[in-house]
């Protein structure tokens, strides 16, 4: 507990420093624009060590659950760009499947999304594939996942 509370702690250190940064770049506070632009914003602070789930655009349907199987549109690439798997490459349609039938990084990361969201994950190797690695990942891989809830179940 103590440990989720420093890692809680310490990723909205971050985000504030990021926030300084961009207003001390951008010369100051400005006065409001008159159309709001999308932020990301850091959907929850990692389950475990290491997972890096943002919010890039927050949806309004319904919210996965644990126990949800969902439709999902996906981009996943490696920490140097190569995209490893996309559903554009399967056709450009949602894949359906339960979440306890996949990576640990989706089973933590995708609850709480509501559909119409879209979302990225960073996920490391033990929430990954680990030191095996899979396909097209090479062992010890750090993830990263592009995804648009269309429907959960």
């Amino acid at each position: 507990m103590a440990t989720r509370i420093l890692v809680v702690i310490a990723s909205l250190a971050v985000v504030g420093l990021i926030i300084g940064a961009v207003v001390v770049l951008q010369g100051g506070a400005s006065a409001p624009s008159s159309s709001p632009t999308p932020t990301p914003s850091v959907a929850s602070a990692s389950p475990s060590a290491g997972l890096v789930v943002t919010d890039e655009v927050v949806g309004t349907g319904a919210v996965a659950v644990a126990t949800s199987t969902v439709s999902a549109k996906y981009t996943g690439t490696l920490a140097d760009g190569t995209v490893f798997d996309s559903t554009d490459k399967h056709g450009g349609q949602a894949i359906e499947f339960p979440l306890s039938n996949v990576i640990k990084g989706w089973q933590q990361g995708i609850p709480g999304m509501k559909v119409g969201g879209k979302r990225k994950l960073v996920i490391p190797p033990e929430l990954g594939y680990g030191a095996q690695g899979t396909g097209g990942i090479p062992p010890n891989a750090t993830l990263t996942f592009e995804i648009e809830l269309t429907a959960v179940k």
